[in-house]
């Protein structure tokens, strides 16, 4: 008896310890599962990122050579035609872009007229608020957006009754001051009072991007810093410009730029009448006819299988030494494309 309650006990001794050795065993396998795991999520998140910086830095030597490409053809924009993506010939400044395969990716470019554009720095306070009141931006906002531009580009800290300088600006998180000068790029809209990203970038109040629904003329696409001149050169004009000038529908503004596109040679007196604007009208102070002198060359390179393109845009004025001079270069532009 004595001698089958040793060997009970001893069973009973030996079952304990393979059963603390079983769970030693489970707690060693599931350590190793999780290392296991951990790496195999570190080496494809690694070797993800490597595709990604691979197809980038692919996608931003198509996009410079897209912008080499504009640029070319800016240079030698003599016979002012390029081909669109239909394979027919096109007017350089219509806005579309031109695509073209580059080993196995795809390089896109276009020229935007900068001349086209309204100049923030050069626009009077008339018709700054008239282009504010065009666009639909109620009475109060628009008056504090007049004021305050205008408070940003003079010299001097006195404001304007709805305007704002660094006593209003010192009190924002985080401070800063006015400028007191004129806008370095159209982005400085963005530092001043009354300024809202919705405004800027065009979409309504109460929306958010991406809804189709919700887009507005923005301001953005409107004004410009780096237009040579006064006016505003109507053999470029996108229709947006027009509306906000001129008041003038935005879908008869558009219909007057696809009229303008199906015209082979452009002159002044062939484009008022399009417009509804006779030869003596006094809308004509507003409007230039000339060749563009300083341009946008947007560009945009990916790779054919790729679904994130890479862009880039130089402001481009000719004249110089090299015929030309790159008046400002962003390396990375987050401007949403157009077709």
């Amino acid at each position: 008896m004595k001698a089958q309650a040793e060997f009970h006990s001893l069973r009973a001794k030996c079952g304990g310890e393979n059963g603390v050795a079983l769970i030693v065993v489970l707690w060693i396998f599931i350590f190793l599962f999780v290392v296991a795991f951990d790496f195999s999520t570190s080496a494809r998140e690694e070797a993800a990122a490597a595709h990604r910086f691979s197809d980038e830095t692919v996608g931003y030597y198509l996009a410079v050579a897209g912008f080499e490409r504009g640029l070319y053809e800016f240079l030698n924009q003599q016979g002012s035609a390029g081909v669109n993506q239909q394979g027919q010939k096109s007017d350089l400044y219509e806005g579309s872009w031109r695509e073209e395969n580059v080993g196995s990716g795809v390089s896109r470019v276009r020229l935007v007229d900068e001349g086209g554009k309204i100049n923030i720095n050069r626009v009077n306070e008339e018709t700054l608020r008239r282009i504010f009141t065009n666009l639909g931006i109620d009475n109060v906002r628009r008056d504090i957006l007049v004021d305050s531009i205008m408070d940003w580009r003079d010299p001097d800290d006195l404001h304007r009754t709805n305007g704002a300088e660094n006593d209003y600006y010192s009190s924002l998180s985080p401070a800063y001051t006015a400028k007191n000068g004129l806008l370095d790029s159209v982005e400085d809209l963005l530092w001043i009072r009354g300024m809202t990203t919705a405004l800027f970038f065009g979409y309504a109040e109460e929306k958010a991007p991406p809804g189709d629904e919700a887009r507005r003329v923005g301001l953005r696409d409107i004004f410009t810093v780096d237009s040579p001149i006064d006016r505003v050169n109507l053999r470029t004009a996108p229709a947006e410009v027009i509306h906000a000038l001129m008041g003038i529908p935005l879908e008869k503004c558009r219909s007057f730029v696809e009229e303008r596109k199906k015209l082979s040679e452009k002159t002044l007196g062939d484009l008022l009448p399009l417009l509804g604007i006779g030869a003596g009208d006094a809308a004509l102070q507003m409007f230039i006819f000339a060749n563009p002198s300083v341009v946008a060359v947007e560009a945009e390179g990916r790779l054919a299988d790729s679904r994130a393109p890479r862009r880039v845009k130089g402001i481009v004025r000719l004249g110089g030494a090299q015929g030309f001079e790159v008046l400002r270069w962003l390396d990375r532009d987050f401007g949403q494309p157009k077709s």
